[in-house]
């Protein structure tokens, strides 16, 4: 089973991460039980973290504990300035930006950028998550390389691209019917 976050090594402090972040996604675990078939495993993005830091948690609810940790990507309408860090999230079609919120993962799907997962906003503040195409996807933009070279990973259009190499084990743990909840 997976250890225990060793949050020496991670975005968040273990303070933020469980009295935060990890009351929140519950909070909107529960809030949106009906839409949430399985809730097993729960996908968590703190946008309050630069982007050189893994930010994308895979946690397995039952043993409460973080399976995974990943690089994401911010949407370039979040980070005009392209500084490595959001600056606002936006629902709006045609911003570019990142939004926030609990998402039901979808199908799954071979796309422009691969192998991607479709993700249903549940909220006001992401329910245009579909109309705007905001899945998540691998993107070559996101690998430590970039930020030994440029101190942060690249931007999407607003969606959760992960690194190539690790987009296999997202997509298999963050199956459809699971929740992900991204705040800032």
């Amino acid at each position: 089973m997976a250890a225990p976050l060793d949050f020496s090594a991670s975005a968040v402090g273990a303070s933020r991460f469980s009295s935060v972040l990890l009351p929140q996604a519950r909070a909107a675990l529960d809030r949106h039980a009906a839409a949430i078939t399985n809730r097993d495993i729960v996908g968590l993005v703190d946008f309050s973290a630069p982007s050189r830091a893994t930010r994308f948690y895979l946690l397995d609810t039952a043993a409460g504990q973080v399976i995974s940790t990943h690089l994401v990507a911010h949407g370039k309408g979040s980070d005009p300035a392209n500084s490595g860090w959001v600056e606002r999230l936006s629902n709006r079609p045609g911003s570019y930006a990142s939004c926030q919120g609990a998402f039901l993962t979808g199908e799954r799907y071979s796309g422009e950028h691969g192998r991607s997962r479709r993700l249903i906003g549940l909220e006001p503040q992401n329910d245009q998550a579909e109309a705007r195409a905001i899945v998540i996807h691998a993107a070559s933009y996101v690998d430590p390389g970039l930020i030994a070279m440029q101190g942060r990973i690249g931007r999407s259009q607003g969606c959760f691209a992960v690194a190539r190499r690790e987009i296999d084990d997202v997509l298999e743990l963050l199956g459809p019917g699971r929740l992900l909840y991204a705040v800032k």
